[in-house]
């Protein structure tokens, strides 16, 4: 997982829910943010198509919420990877 930071990030939640900015969004690249205590994942693959999933549990959100930028970014790859979510 990498994120440009030189960009805007394209991911925000809100009281009205998660806006996604896609023009913005680097393909193949996993952007994350917390909405109403879930872990919101979203990537755009090489076909420019949306990939979103939702992460709920309890533990991980948790450490996300108090985690640095480096530590998020493993601590949802280990989950990707325990869960098996990437794609083959």
């Amino acid at each position: 997982m990498k994120n440009n930071s030189i960009m805007s990030y394209p991911l925000s939640s809100g009281k009205d829910g998660i806006k996604i900015q896609p023009d913005k969004m680097e393909p193949e690249t996993l952007y994350h943010c917390i909405h109403q205590n879930k872990i919101m994942l979203v990537y755009k693959d090489h076909n420019e198509i949306l990939n979103c999933y939702e992460i709920d549990d309890d533990e991980i959100v948790s450490m996300v919420k108090t985690s640095n930028k480096d530590d998020i970014e493993k601590i949802l790859e280990e989950y990707i990877e325990k869960e098996n979510l990437r794609k083959k």
